[in-house]
């Protein structure tokens, strides 16, 4: 990894994100862009979870988030908050969490 800042921020994502495979296709972002942290559905219909490592790849998913989410989602709102930079990732990878 290059020597660019690691950062954690939590997330919660609103709109049409449940039943539309919103999970898988955030897992699947965020591996692919080399993050770790993981995903999960709410009982209030949002889905939230955390994001870790580089500052311009947890940017690029963020944005993801925000615009474009899973085929079927429709996102009205996303929140980010807790940013800090990090020494070390806390997670091994990105999961789902049931």
């Amino acid at each position: 990894m290059s020597n660019e800042d690691l950062i954690s921020v939590d997330y919660e994502i609103f709109g049409r994100v449940q039943g539309v495979f919103f999970r898988k296709y955030a897992q699947a972002e965020g591996r692919k862009l080399g993050l770790v942290g993981w995903v999960q559905n709410t009982g209030a219909g949002t889905v939230r979870g955390q994001l870790q490592g580089s500052r311009s790849r947890v940017k690029q998913m963020q944005e993801w988030l925000k615009s474009t989410g899973s085929p079927k989602s429709h996102i009205t709102k996303a929140e980010f908050k807790n940013e800090n930079t990090v020494n070390s990732l806390e997670h091994s990878s990105f999961n789902v969490v049931k």
